[in-house]
Parts: C-alpha cells; sequence; structure tokens
C-alpha cells in the first residue's frame, strides 16, 4: 500500500487530496512516461459534495494501488510498491487527462 497524493480535484472520491474509493487503478500497460499512464478509477464529480460515490466513509492517505504499468520501475506484479504516489489531472473529465506522475521507466 502506497500514499496517494490525489491531484484530479474533478473526481468524485477526491476529498483534500486523499481518495475515499478505498483502492485504484492505475492503467498504462505500455507507458513509457508518466504521460502515458491513468488513473483508470477516475470518475468525474458531478454536482455538489452531497453527491460523492464513496466505497469508503472517508478519505485515507494511504490505499492499494493495482497498476499496469508494466515499464515502471514501481510496478510488481500489477500492484504498485511505492511508498508515494502522486496522481495528476486538476481539471480532468476523464480519466485519459489524469497521470501517475511517479510513474519511473524501468
Amino acid at each position: 500500500m502506497a500514499e496517494l497524493k490525489c491531484g484530479a480535484k474533478n473526481c468524485t472520491y477526491n476529498e483534500d487530496n486523499y481518495c475515499c474509493k478505498g483502492d485504484i487503478m492505475v492503467g498504462g500497460k505500455h507507458a513509457g512516461k508518466s504521460a502515458d499512464t491513468c488513473c483508470e478509477s477516475f470518475v468525474e464529480r458531478k454536482g455538489d459534495k452531497a453527491n460523492y460515490i464513496s466505497s469508503i466513509s472517508h478519505p485515507s492517505k494511504v490505499i492499494s494501488i493495482d497498476c499496469e504499468a508494466e515499464k515502471c520501475m514501481y510496478n510488481k506484479n500489477y500492484k504498485c510498491v511505492a511508498e508515494h504516489v502522486d496522481i495528476k489531472g486538476c481539471n480532468a473529465c476523464d480519466s485519459k487527462e489524469t497521470v501517475c506522475a511517479t510513474f519511473v521507466e524501468k
């Protein structure tokens, strides 16, 4: 599990830069750089804060991250083993507009 900081402020699961989902999936099977990755778990927030969809009741600093980015040095058997992960995508409306800024090519 990694400490996750989420900059995708328009995501339903984002509360104060932490994730309320419980786990996420980083996509980008053939990624060679962070721009080729994304948070597959991103869901655009619609409406106000009262309309959050969350799997858990509160945001968590530490989260389980599944990772498809085979070329990332932190991917071990499709699990992220980085101590800290940054997801970027401040104005994202779609998962493809997010990135895993922690990605480092092997």
